[in-house]
């Protein structure tokens, strides 16, 4: 079974990113920022007081080397960030001391340097919640062209299992949008593809999941799926997308022949769209529980810079593998 974990790495070393780190007042932060350094998939730039992060490090016996601490104040005066978030934010009418107060969040200096290419993406929500982690993204980086809607998914790596890409799926959205509109779940399925293509390195086929598989069922919570799937194919031609199909059709060979002849998608799928995010929530949990499966996410999608959210109860190597998935998106 590939390592996943170790070709992402591998994966992100060979691009020499950088990966800013906001929440440097965490001693988790710290430790996985010297761990990526030891490790060297990435580079990685602190923000923070330098002497409160070097109080902390020493009193946990971290080693940060070399590693830069960037003083929020002086990064701000450095590059401008009032002026600019101002003129980012001018048609809500921020002022700038609105930007002035923003800026004291450290998440916003963090989203701030990525704008500025000081960084490719940043990670944080080991202390933050997930609202404050997407709101620093969208305010400073909006989504990506042809994409309105910023969405999750997971990287689950399923052991022993033959289905998907070599037991490898993306599951979305399983973290943000709670009720999809058509268009909405048409902008998942497109931004989705574009993560399966990332992070396992194969090119997506897509199901557009639900109880019914090719009018099996009527009802009206099915007309979403079913036009949500034109949607895709209307403005993604050249990907391999189809819908409505239900999960055992998605994934199994000899199902999907019986159910959907002639799809394309059916028995192949390595990239399943959930209706609504009581189905994709559930669905990821019930397979990292029973099936022992690696659950890596959720992997914040559609921002306009790369930019991730942690679980706040995140382990030091969660940090670590988020930081590396950073790396590898655009």
């Amino acid at each position: 079974m590939r390592d996943i974990v170790r070709e992402i790495k591998e994966r992100a070393r060979a691009l020499h990113r950088t990966i800013v780190l906001p929440e440097t007042w965490e001693i988790r932060t710290l430790k996985a920022a010297a761990q990526i350094t030891a490790e060297g998939f990435a580079s990685v730039i602190l923000v923070g007081k330098p002497a409160e992060v070097a109080a902390l490090a020493g009193k946990e016996n971290v080693a940060l080397g070399t590693i830069p601490v960037l003083d929020p104040d002086e990064a701000i005066a450095k590059y401008g960030m009032v002026d600019k978030l101002v003129e980012l934010r001018k048609g809500k009418g921020l002022t700038p001391e609105q930007a002035r107060e923003m800026l004291k969040d450290y998440l916003y200096v963090g989203s701030m340097l990525v704008k500025e290419k000081v960084g490719h993406g940043y990670v944080a929500g080991a202390v933050n919640s997930t609202a404050n982690t997407v709101r620093s993204a969208l305010h400073i980086h909006k989504t990506k062209p042809g994409i309105k809607t910023l969405s999750s998914c997971f990287l689950m790596v399923v052991p022993e299992c033959t289905y998907g890409a070599d037991g490898m799926f993306i599951y979305a959205d399983c973290a943000i949008v709670p009720n999809p509109t058509a268009e909405q779940l048409a902008d998942i399925a497109i931004i989705s593809a574009e993560s399966c293509r990332t992070l396992i390195g194969v090119e997506p086929v897509v199901a557009m999941l639900s109880f019914s598989t090719k009018g099996s069922a009527t009802d009206p919570l099915l007309e979403k799926v079913i036009e949500a799937t034109k949607l895709v194919k209307q403005r993604a031609p050249q990907l391999q997308v189809d819908g409505e199909l239900q999960a055992d059709a998605a994934i199994i060979a000899a199902i999907g022949a019986k159910k959907a002849p002639g799809s394309t998608v059916a028995g192949k799928a390595n990239t399943l769209i959930f209706p609504d995010l009581n189905s994709g929530n559930i669905c990821y949990k019930l397979t990292e529980r029973l099936a022992k499966a690696g659950a890596y996410g959720p992997v914040l999608q559609g921002a306009g810079r790369p930019v991730n959210d942690l679980s706040r109860g995140c382990s030091v190597e969660d940090i670590v593998v988020v930081s590396a998935l950073t790396a590898l998106q655009d």
